[in-house]
C-alpha cells in the first residue's frame, strides 16, 4: 500500500470513492446517507491545497481510498475517510489513519478527532479498534461542537452519532 498526497485531477475520483463507499449504508437501512452527495470539487480543493488530503493507491497508482483532514482545536480532525468497497478489508482506511497520525506527530499535533455513527460496524466500533475513544457531547470544545451542530443541521443526527479522539 502506498499513501501519497492527492492530486488536483484526482478530486473527482475521491467523489467516486465516497459515493461507492456510501452505498453500503443502504444495506443497513440508512439510504439517506447512501444518497448523500460527497463534497464538491471546490470543497475538496482546499484540503489538497493545505496538504491535508491523501490517497491510498495500488501498484498502478490508482486511488482506492482517501482521507481529508483539517485543524480543529489544535488537533487534526478527520473530515472524511472513505474506502472503495472493491478495496475494502485490506487495511487502506487504517493505513490512512496511521499516516495522518504520523503526520500529526511530526507537526506536534496532540490528537486526532473525528465524528462518526456509533452503531455502524465500520464506523465507531472500527475507530475504537484504531485507538479512538468516544467523547461526551456535553464536554465538547467549541470547534467540535460546531461540527456536530452542522452535522445535525444536515440531518445526520437521525442516527446515533458522536465525536471520537485519539491521543498521540
Amino acid at each position: 500500500m502506498t499513501i501519497r498526497t492527492a492530486r488536483l485531477e484526482e478530486l473527482p475520483l475521491l467523489q467516486d470513492i465516497e459515493r461507492a463507499a456510501g452505498r453500503c449504508f443502504r444495506d443497513i437501512g440508512m439510504p439517506e446517507i447512501a444518497d448523500d452527495e460527497p463534497l464538491t470539487i471546490d470543497e475538496l480543493a482546499p484540503y489538497r491545497q493545505a496538504g491535508l488530503a491523501w490517497v491510498s493507491v495500488d501498484a498502478a497508482d490508482a486511488p482506492g481510498a482517501y482521507l481529508i483532514a483539517e485543524y480543529v482545536e489544535g488537533n487534526l480532525h478527520v473530515e472524511q475517510v472513505s474506502v472503495h468497497p472493491d478495496r475494502a478489508r485490506r487495511g487502506l482506511g487504517r493505513g490512512l489513519l496511521e499516516h495522518l497520525a504520523a503526520f500529526a506527530r511530526h507537526e506536534g499535533v496532540p490528537a486526532l478527532t473525528l465524528t462518526t455513527f456509533t452503531e455502524v460496524p465500520w464506523n465507531a466500533p472500527y475507530y475504537a479498534r484504531c485507538g479512538f475513544r468516544l467523547l461526551e457531547d456535553a464536554g465538547l470544545p467549541p470547534g467540535l461542537r460546531d461540527i456536530r451542530d452542522r452535522e445535525a443541521a444536515h440531518g445526520l443526527d437521525r442516527w446515533p452519532r458522536a465525536c471520537m479522539r485519539r491521543d498521540l
